[in-house]
């Protein structure tokens, strides 16, 4: 379900996931709703009700047995067994919904192994960041906030909420906000700003339209909102592409000469 190089690092990953993902009602990992979600959503909560009755006591569960209470240490800090559940619970849950829709189960196994690597990723390019003098400041996390906010169509205060029904409060979502600017930062002070170009948001609309064709097959097919509704959501998840790619190069780079240990 995961291959071992897509880890689960900063702003498209890792406890990212936890805070974007919340306004999206099942995100798709890319940080924002997918158009899709949206065109489906309607029919989404119809069913909620049965579903949520039906199948609860059947529903797989995140298995954290045996997880230490330190994951892993990075060039000496380390990553507490609070950081990894945060983001194991939330990748699980999303794993789990995929896995009814595909009928496979969710390799917890293997999830594991690549929430701990996001972790040692997301750390490898904080220290990184510090080293180099770069910081976020709170107005500057704050604007991102707002920012995360709108893309989900919520109010600061919604986002919020929404963020502590998974059990975030308003400190670990600024945190966590403020850690992801950082090594967005980082990345645009070696590669220039994102950017999304006209044709990859073309190219993007077009893999949404593929991919809900497909999911319609033998059922009823939901109508995709026009591109231009849409727009935000696609400029988000072609840039939040090119910010994975380049987080991932980062990490593979700082990995070569750091003293990484994983315990799980």
């Amino acid at each position: 379900m995961l291959g071992s190089k897509k880890r689960l690092i900063a702003a498209v990953a890792g406890t990212a996931f936890v805070i974007s993902g919340c306004g999206a009602s099942g995100d798709d990992g890319e940080g924002t709703p997918p158009p899709e979600e949206q065109a489906a959503a309607s029919s989404e909560q119809g069913d909620a009700g049965g579903a949520d009755a039906a199948g609860k006591s059947g529903e797989p569960k995140p298995d954290l047995e045996g997880v230490p209470n330190v994951v892993a240490e990075v060039n000496g800090e380390k990553i507490s067994k609070d950081d990894f559940t945060v983001v194991y619970e939330s990748q699980f849950q999303q794993m789990a919904m995929q896995s009814q829709m595909s009928g496979q189960e969710v390799d917890q196994d293997q999830l594991k192994s690549a929430t701990v690597d996001g972790l040692v990723d997301n750390e490898l390019l904080a220290q990184d960041a510090e080293k180099q003098g770069i910081s976020v400041s709170d107005d500057e996390a704050e604007k991102e906030l707002t920012k995360l906010a709108e893309t989900n169509q919520m109010s600061r205060d919604d986002f919020m909420a929404a963020n502590k029904e998974q059990g975030l409060d308003e400190k670990r979502v600024l945190d966590e906000v403020k850690s992801q600017a950082l090594i967005k930062k980082l990345l645009e002070s070696e590669n220039g700003e994102f950017t999304a170009s006209e044709e990859e948001l073309q190219q993007s609309y077009q893999q949404v339209q593929q991919q809900q064709q497909m999911s319609g097959q033998g059922g009823q097919a939901q109508q995709l909102p026009p591109m231009e509704q849409v727009r935000p959501q696609l400029q988000d998840q072609v840039i939040n592409q090119k910010l994975a790619e380049a987080m991932q190069k980062k990490a593979d780079e700082l990995r070569k000469g750091a003293d990484v240990k994983i315990n799980i």
